[in-house]
């Protein structure tokens, strides 16, 4: 059965598809990448369009769109939230609903290296690009930028990466590249999460484009981030990934925020499927920590 929610998004994507670009029109715009805590609190929500659904055990947790929509309204809701990353589909769902006035919104670029497929790191721009962010409205757009050091197809992902910053930095939006030196395993991507090996892919990151004014990094949390965020003056904001054990991801994330160049949260499954259900909750305590 229908939400009221999707049955009002369906019926205007099928009797006044123009309803969406009206919606970005009135939207009112944040005043502010950050809120009065001086931090970012950004909810992630582009997993699903790379074939990523799975939460836990469950594999089609986010697949369910009713679902994750009535999530990212309670989230979007909760003070201090500051924003929202997603493709378009999402995005223009929650235009639709009209919950993102005095939120900054982002919009997901590179989906094409899809979830456990054999070109995963070919991971091509199939989502937003500069221009239609600037033409919507949004603050800036986002990157996956995986570096695969023995893979032909990394080369790429890199130049496509920087013809993205170069084009955002032109709008003067921001361009926010997700880094990761990745290897392959058993035939699947994995990547590497060690201190080192993030400060490699920070430091690849942040020489990319020809400008980096509006460039910022969205980075995951690991051992010695004072050295991971030593490695670059571009400001960044932690990414939370899929959490285990939420106490020591919140503590961890905690820890991370005191670092200068750390100006937020982007968290996305961990927040809007956490153990037990409970969104606000959830969002409440992350936005504790700023």
């Amino acid at each position: 059965m229908l939400s009221d929610r999707v049955s009002r998004i369906v019926n205007a994507r099928v009797n006044d598809p123009g309803a969406i670009t009206a919606a970005a029109a009135r939207r009112v715009k944040a005043a502010s990448l950050l809120c009065e805590h001086g931090k970012a609190m950004i909810i992630a929500a582009d997993h699903a369009a790379r074939g990523a659904n799975s939460v836990g055990g469950d594999p089609t947790a986010m697949a369910d769109r009713s679902e994750l929509l009535d999530r990212l309204c309670i989230a979007l809701e909760r003070p201090g939230v500051t924003g929202v990353l997603g493709t378009a589909d999402i995005l223009e769902d929650l235009l639709l609903l009209g919950v993102l006035d005095g939120k900054s919104v982002f919009g997901s670029m590179n989906r094409g290296g899809l979830a456990g497929s054999s070109f995963e790191i070919d991971d091509r721009f199939t989502g937003y690009d500069a221009e239609t962010i600037a033409q919507m409205g949004f603050d800036g757009g986002k990157t996956l930028t995986r570096i695969a050091l023995e893979d032909p197809a990394t080369p790429s992902v890199l130049v496509d990466t920087a013809r993205a910053v170069n084009e955002l930095n032109d709008r003067r939006l921001i361009a926010m590249i997700e880094p990761f030196l990745s290897v392959w395993e058993n035939g699947k991507i994995r990547n590497d999460l060690s201190t080192d090996a993030v400060i490699k892919s920070v430091t690849i990151a942040s020489g990319l484009g020809r400008r980096t004014a509006y460039t910022w990094l969205k980075l995951p949390v690991v051992e010695d981030m004072e050295r991971v965020l030593a490695a670059s003056t571009l400001p960044a904001l932690l990414l939370g990934g899929e959490v285990r054990d939420a106490d020591a991801a919140f503590a961890s994330w905690g820890k991370a925020l005191k670092q200068p160049t750390a100006q937020g949260l982007v968290v996305g499954r961990s927040l809007l499927y956490p153990a037990g259900g409970d969104v606000a909750g959830a969002v409440d305590k992350a936005v504790s920590l700023l």
